[in-house]
């Protein structure tokens, strides 16, 4: 193993912080009462995620140059799906392409987690246990080969002259934009929790019952996405560890930018700056950074999350209101908005070579016209089998109750429905 792999190997450690940033923000962002099932929950999806990887999905990822299904059209081999064995048999433990199978067996997991957070209150832990498997087995690891693992998508730039090519270094599609718009199919399947969107009126505000907890996972987070930046910057840009100072810098720009336009909107908006959004702004700037930090300047990556920060809470708003998504956690705008956004940014403020805007809108069609479209008709079928939605009962006691059958805080009253409309 050579000093870039030790490095990498080294960080990819810490990219589990992540993942458990993003538990303790969705538990923090639920009632009290659903709090203990949120947290196991993540914790059985994580395990649930790396098995299913392990299992099927990285022999559909494979690495770039390995053994892959292709077919010719125009003239074009369009890579689609690798051939390795399953079990993670053949990899080479003792090459570089081990480093992307560690990374990829923490990073599958924590695109599991974003529709967890969305689900929350309603959604039952053993078909998001079911639901992880097609995320983790094969949503996940084919749309990582065609942007990881030498697929099409990576091959725009040597067959359509396309940049370099869709840039995802630090998975703000493969691992932001698509577990927030799964987060997004999961919220239609399931439905709103009972008494969010009252027939008169305006949604009902039901507030995150533990703050802390949700600004603890921020800082938590934090970390995680630094080692995720760094370790992608080495797999999937060539970076020499020496050069990875810029790319934590401008992941903690990204996050910074988008917290303080956050605070300064949310103030004008609503008087007094709103500790949640906020938060939720701190990560849909690490979202998005996951796309431009191995790659741009440290003032273009202040500007993402300035952007991706200020735009936030008014998404946020315009899918509760308008669009009536009831989204606990707020990850179909954290991560679908802030990917999307970062991908986009990529392609503005990345000096590449022509074309690279076109590469990346390309690949974003991809998610929204054939991965999403998918997805639903998935996890509709899914639905059929093992139902998404808890008993009413479950939502009326909570669902650590209803699913474990003791709550997170015996000792304490738990929060009851009388802020609900009747």
């Amino acid at each position: 193993m050579n000093a870039s792999s030790l490095v990498c190997f080294l960080l990819i450690l810490l990219v589990p912080l992540a993942p458990i940033g993003l538990a303790l923000l969705n538990a923090g962002l639920n009632r009290s009462r659903s709090a203990a099932q949120a947290l196991l929950g993540s914790l059985c999806l994580m395990a649930v995620a790396a098995v299913a990887y392990s299992v099927v999905g990285w022999s559909l990822e494979g690495v770039a140059g390995g053994a892959s299904h292709s077919v010719f059209l125009g003239g074009v081999s369009w890579n689609w799906i690798a051939t390795r064995p399953l079990l993670l048999r053949g990899v080479r433990w003792t090459a570089p392409e081990s480093c992307a199978v560690v990374l990829q067996v923490f990073a599958v997991g924590m695109a599991a987690l974003i529709p967890w957070g969305s689900g929350a209150e309603r959604w039952r832990l053993s078909s998001a246990c079911v639901a992880t498997v097609l995320l983790a087995g094969f949503a996940y690891p084919i749309f990582a080969h065609w942007v990881w693992g030498g697929g099409w998508l990576a091959q725009l730039g040597s067959d359509f002259h396309l940049g370099s090519g869709f840039m995802d270094p630090g998975g703000a599609a493969t691992i932001q934009m698509l577990g927030g718009l799964t987060a997004l199919v999961v919220v239609w399947i399931a439905g709103a929790r009972r008494g969010k969107f009252p027939e008169s009126g305006p949604p009902a505000a039901i507030p995150a019952h533990h703050i802390v907890y949700v600004l603890f996972g921020c800082m938590t987070a934090l970390v995680g996405w630094f080692a995720l930046n760094a370790a992608g910057a080495i797999l999937f840009t060539g970076a020499e560890p020496a050069a990875l100072a810029r790319t934590v810098v401008n992941t903690m720009l990204c996050a910074c930018g988008a917290l303080l336009a956050a605070l300064v909107v949310t103030r004008l908006r609503f008087g007094k700056p709103d500790a949640s959004l906020c938060a939720n702004s701190w990560v849909t700037g690490l979202a998005a950074s996951s796309a431009v930090a191995a790659l741009v300047s440290p003032a273009a990556a202040l500007f993402t999350g300035v952007v991706a920060g200020g735009l936030l809470p008014l998404i946020i708003e315009f899918f509760e209101v308008c669009c009536r998504l009831d989204d606990p956690s707020g990850g179909i705008a954290v991560h679908g908005f802030g990917g999307l956004w970062g991908l986009l940014a990529c392609g503005l403020l990345w000096r590449a070579r022509a074309g690279q805007m076109v590469a990346q809108l390309v690949g974003i069609a991809t998610l929204l016209g054939l991965v999403l479209p998918a997805t639903y008709l998935f996890y509709r079928l899914l639905n059929r089998v093992a139902p998404f939605r808890t008993h009413p009962e479950g939502e009326r006691i909570g669902m650590d109750l209803h699913e474990l059958g003791a709550g997170a805080y015996p000792e304490f009253v738990m929060h009851s429905d009388e802020f609900l409309p009747r």
